[in-house]
């Protein structure tokens, strides 16, 4: 990386930040605690939208798009939400400003709203509100909608991409006849998280479910997938929620069953945000810049003419045209960078810097042998190889770097995920070897509470497919039957 940058090591945190702004990721705007996604930066996101969306309407799901703005009153009907929500939640009081006639551009207290508007954090009120009017019968269901969007929620300290006070997101909001199709769908979706984690983004997750103290605000039970980043912090990468008929009550949303009766809704909500983004980074990078899964990476390949004079130019480049068109063809993103301002090292760096996978450099003299040099981001080798069946060498090693990449977070994840037996060997380890925690827990919400306010370790899940196992709990020593994996988190 630049020099000046911190290494990873030094300052965890410093790091992160610096390679996000010198990658060209993003930047950070002029209202605090929001960001500006710059075209590099975003072209993930794309990519990462593009690829779960297809996967959403696999599984039956449609899109839609809700109000920005939400009434007041609506998160007043469901009292654990809004308790959930209230600190964060930017509120809208008036519609117009106006010339103060000293040059000063002030609110016009005449322009006062009837009843103030939140700007969404999360869509369930809105979305249940709109449903009662779209659900009578047992025929209408089960909806299954999901919406991408943006949402504000007022963070007190906000870091790029990870915590945001405005952030992109999708989340979808399903309505269901039964519990038991609520409840399928749940983990239908967090299979599809899981899914979309490891075989994109390179990246091993825990599946499991959140204690009571950790659900998300309204719901009955909520499901995660928690990742392990290179500083040993965990990273709630998804969530899947079984809301059960909490915000059906709340909103009155009765449907005639097949039996002729009324009954309530049973509903789910679940998402992802640009949060996958600081995950894709802090999992994989290194001190000398991003490191990038081939299947999320903006360019797959970057090829780099190296030539003293023109006419060489000119032939790589033809070359470098059906190369690109055999690429292409197969899927593969690839940018030919013939910038004649940079010289062939400050591209090799910049491309570094920004996780490209696979560098292909090619000179006059690998034109008169039929060869070209490709540089790997994931392990930094190179190698000479024939032009010949080029095309296919490239594809098989874009697959390859992507299973090496998870193959290093799986290996590094199982490093550092320890079990304990005991409170001190449990604060130890959460100093000297930060990272999963497999420990006894006595299944009290006082419990699980304590040892956050000593430790700042949080039960990250309760995994699911648990083995059951006999112990005691770390803190007070009370029976358990099976262990939960705790970490200190973002």
């Amino acid at each position: 990386m630049s020099k000046g940058v911190i290494s990873k090591d030094e300052d965890y945190s410093q790091w992160f930040n610096d390679l996000i702004i010198k990658s060209d990721m993003a930047e950070y705007s002029p209202v605090r605690g929001c960001m500006i996604i710059k075209p590099y930066g975003y072209s993930i996101w794309e990519k990462i939208q593009a690829t779960l969306d297809k996967m959403f309407k696999d599984t039956g799901h449609v899109n839609a798009y809700f109000p920005l703005l939400i009434p007041k009153s609506f998160f007043s009907k469901e009292a654990s939400h809004v308790d959930g929500f209230a600190k964060e939640c930017a509120v809208v009081t008036h519609y117009r400003l106006k010339n103060d006639g000293e040059g000063q551009i002030v609110v016009d207290p005449e322009a006062q709203l009837e009843e103030e508007l939140i700007i969404r954090p999360t869509s369930e009120t809105i979305i249940w509100n709109t449903y009662r009017g779209w659900i009578q019968s047992y025929r209408d269901l089960p909806i299954l909608v999901n919406q991408w969007a943006n949402v504000m929620r007022w963070e007190m300290r906000t870091r790029l991409f990870l915590r945001t006070s405005e952030f992109l997101w999708q989340e979808g909001h399903t309505a269901h006849a039964t519990s038991e199709e609520a409840i399928a769908e749940t983990e239908q979706m967090l299979d599809v998280y899981a899914e979309f984690a490891e075989n994109w983004m390179a990246l091993p997750v825990v599946k499991g479910r959140k204690t009571a103290n950790e659900r998300f605000a309204g719901a009955l039970d909520t499901y995660c997938i928690e990742a392990l980043m290179q500083d040993g912090k965990a990273l709630q990468a998804g969530t899947s929620h079984f809301l059960g008929q909490n915000f059906a009550k709340a909103f009155d949303v009765k449907f005639t069953t097949r039996d002729n009766k009324q009954d309530f809704v049973w509903a789910t909500s679940w998402g992802v945000s640009t949060r996958l983004i600081g995950a894709l980074i802090m999992a994989h990078s290194d001190d000398a810049g991003l490191v990038l899964p081939p299947k999320l990476a903006p360019i797959q390949v970057v090829v780099v003419p190296i030539y003293k004079h023109q006419e060489e130019l000119d032939a790589i480049t033809e070359y470098v045209k059906g190369l690109t068109k055999e690429l292409r063809a197969k899927d593969i993103s690839v940018k030919f960078d013939n910038r004649d301002t940079h010289r062939p090292g400050a591209k090799f760096a910049e491309y570094e810097l920004k996780g490209v996978p696979l560098r292909v450099a090619i000179g006059s003299r690998d034109m008169q042998n039929g060869t070209v040099e490709l540089a790997r981001r994931d392990t930094k080798t190179k190698e000479t190889v024939q032009q010949d069946g080029l095309v296919n060498t490239i594809a098989n090693l874009l697959e390859e770097i992507q299973t090496n990449i998870y193959t290093k977070a799986s290996i590094f994840r199982a490093e550092n995920t320890t079990e304990v037996d005991t409170y001190e060997e449990f604060k130890r380890m959460l100093d000297e070897q930060p990272g999963f925690i497999s420990a006894h827990w006595d299944g009290t919400s006082e419990t699980e509470q304590k040892i956050k306010d000593e430790t700042k370790a949080t039960i990250r899940c309760i995994p699911l497919n648990n083995k059951q196992e006999e112990g005691k709990c770390i803190l007070t020593g009370k029976p358990s039957t099976q262990r939960v994996l705790f970490a200190r988190a973002y």
